[in-house]
């Protein structure tokens, strides 16, 4: 098929890959925001597990308290005994933290785990109603990141980072209310500490929320690379090119080592800052404390016991910079993640669509019809512009044309697999847009040129389109594309056949794929030149049998061959996105010059 992408894409100099536009800065808030109808069903457990993680952490405050009146009772009094009680709660508090913190992790990983799980599942149950044109123009690399590494990054930052952002404000917030309880004076130096932390947060989110996205797309593109490379390593290896690509993937994984290094730097800058500001408040208030410890307006046990719980807020206060970090990854995934969610499914079934009670007969008509790709330039024609034709029950058409005059494409609106642009295409009468789309696929089987095979067994592929169908359909449906190689294979129909077929010859594939099309006894059979991968033996016998499928079908062929023409009762000229001609192959041989060179040139060229 001739086409172009439907969308401008970017290049990114790192890597020599395109991909969809980068859409701009995006508060972090406002895309987390996003998550809520997929995390709400968590929130209990995602909340009981931040109190269990505050009560841990205010145990941890609890500890120097204690120890506060330790220290100015039993200590200063010199009573031993008094040891115990205190002793004893410090165990207490001890054992507890331990069991709020596990309590923690136990409450937010399933729930989290199942968001994850969620998002995962509806992000590929949205792929697959996408349109065709949304995967023309997005690569299978950028999808896959966006389905795996970025929901693992949101499912990381639900079960850790967004409760620990609850729990270090509380925590924070309680500390310093507690050092203000203890002397307002020293409590009032580290709540100032507060301002700059806040004012250095912000001066470094957004410039970190750049790098993050461009280090997910940079990581999308390093993942489509690699599954080109290991999909094509029999072309790499036979034109000896490994080299070249793992040069582009070193560029690429060097572009990408750039970026997150700049991302550490960021985060390397503001952890630097949330360092140093506490060190110099803890420093101002250690020396008034000691001068009001020596004029007796401050016991020995509540500095003791102010340091203790200005200790225990350095956990809260040196994480800020890792968790903006991990909150910003996020949001930029969560961004990400509804950059193909909100991609609109222009192909659907209608509201109210006409489902076929009944097998019906076939009659395919096509009125009128139009098709432009979306990004065609406005100077640019229509690719098909106004093709009429009638296919009548059981009738074969095939279509014949040079390259890039809409021959796939015509085929590919059948089954909308595609939209027109403009006319109609009717089957039985009613246009395919007002058909239930399930039971217009139905009725419409394609076998593609390039076949595509799954990662299943010879069964399962066979009876992708056909789920009911039985052993005998599958061995019937391969005798009929001659594909009696399956016979020998190990293990029969329950033989898996590998990733994209790749352990089998083109023309075994394309066998398996005309099976595929042929099982369910479809009213409509589009074939898009079925038999370029075969042998001349083969395609023979294939062509033979087929006779005796498209006798009870109403079949529309792509022909680029002279033996496949022979199949059709008639055939349809296109040229310049028109029907040009129709008739008997005799007749557009001997009324057509265009007709009789075009095949002719394609004879020469397979001979």
């Amino acid at each position: 098929m001739s086409q172009t992408t439907a969308s401008p894409p970017t290049t990114d100099r790192g890597t020599g890959s395109s991909r969809p536009g980068v859409p701009p800065h995006v508060p972090a808030t406002a895309s987390l925001r996003r998550l809520l109808p997929f995390v709400r069903p968590a929130l209990p457990a995602l909340l009981l597990s931040a109190v269990a993680a505050l009560a841990a952490t205010l145990c941890g405050v609890a500890f120097p308290l204690v120890i506060q009146q330790i220290i100015d009772g039993p200590i200063a009094q010199r009573d031993l005994a008094g040891l115990w009680g205190p002793g004893a709660l410090l165990l207490v508090l001890g054992v507890l933290e331990a069991v709020l913190f596990w309590a923690r992790r136990m409450l937010s990983a399933r729930p989290s785990m199942r968001v994850e799980a969620r998002m995962r599942a509806a992000i590929y149950a949205h792929l697959q109603r996408l349109p065709v044109s949304f995967h023309d123009r997005w690569p299978t690399g950028q999808l896959m990141s966006r389905a795996v590494s970025d929901l693992a990054t949101i499912r990381r930052f639900l079960g850790f980072g967004l409760v620990f952002l609850f729990v270090n404000l509380a925590t924070f917030v309680v500390g310093v209310v507690v050092l203000l309880a203890l002397s307002w004076s020293l409590g009032l130096i580290i709540a100032a500490m507060a301002v700059p932390l806040v004012l250095l947060c912000f001066r470094y989110e957004s410039r970190y929320q750049v790098l993050a996205r461009r280090s997910q797309d940079q990581v999308g593109d390093l993942a489509g690379m690699v599954e080109e490379s290991v999909l094509g390593i029999r072309i790499l290896k036979a034109f000896g090119r490994s080299g070249h690509f793992s040069r582009r993937f070193a560029d690429a994984a060097r572009s990408l080592r750039g970026t997150e290094l700049g991302k550490a730097s960021v985060v390397s800058r503001l952890w630097g800052s949330v360092i140093v500001l506490p060190e110099i408040a803890f420093g101002l208030t250690l020396g008034l404390g000691i001068v009001q410890v020596a004029d007796g307006s401050l016991s020995a046990g509540t500095l003791v016991a102010f340091f203790g719980v200005a200790l225990s807020l350095r956990w809260p206060i040196d994480s800020i910079g890792w968790l903006l970090a991990m909150t910003n990854d996020a949001a930029s995934a969560t961004q990400r993640y509804f950059e193909v969610m909100t991609s609109p499914v222009t192909i659907a079934a209608p509201a109210h669509p006409v489902r076929s009670p009944a097998p019906g007969r076939g009659h395919l008509r096509f009125e009128a019809v139009r098709f432009r790709f979306a990004d065609t330039p406005d100077d640019r024609p229509d690719l098909l512009r106004g093709v009429d034709l009638d296919v009548r029950p059981g009738e074969t058409i095939a279509l014949v044309g040079a390259t890039g005059s809409g021959k796939t494409t015509l085929t590919a609106l059948v089954n909308r697999l595609y939209d027109v642009t403009g006319g109609h295409i009717r089957l039985d009468g009613t246009d395919v847009r007002e058909l239930d789309l399930a039971d217009l696929r139905r009725r419409v089987a394609v076998a593609f040129e390039e076949p595509t095979l799954f990662s299943a067994s010879v069964r399962e592929n066979v009876l992708l389109g056909h789920p009911d169908g039985s052993d005998e359909d599958v061995w019937a449906a391969l005798q009929l594309a001659q594909a009696d190689f399956v016979a020998g294979l190990p293990w029969g129909l329950d033989t898996r056949i590998g990733e994209q077929g790749l352990s089998l010859s083109g023309g075994q594939r394309q066998r398996l794929a005309l099976a595929r099309a042929v099982v369910g006894r479809p009213e409509v059979l589009v074939l898009d030149d079925p038999l370029s991968a075969l042998d001349i033996h083969t395609e023979s016998k294939v062509e033979q049998a087929l006779r005796s499928v498209l006798a009870g079908t109403t079949a529309l062929i792509v022909a680029h061959r002279a033996s496949t023409v022979l199949l059709a009762d008639r055939v349809a000229l296109l040229v310049d996105g028109r029907v040009a001609a129709t008739g008997t192959h005799t007749q557009l041989m001997a009324t057509r010059p265009d007709y009789r060179d075009l095949l002719t040139s394609r004879s020469e060229e397979s001979g």
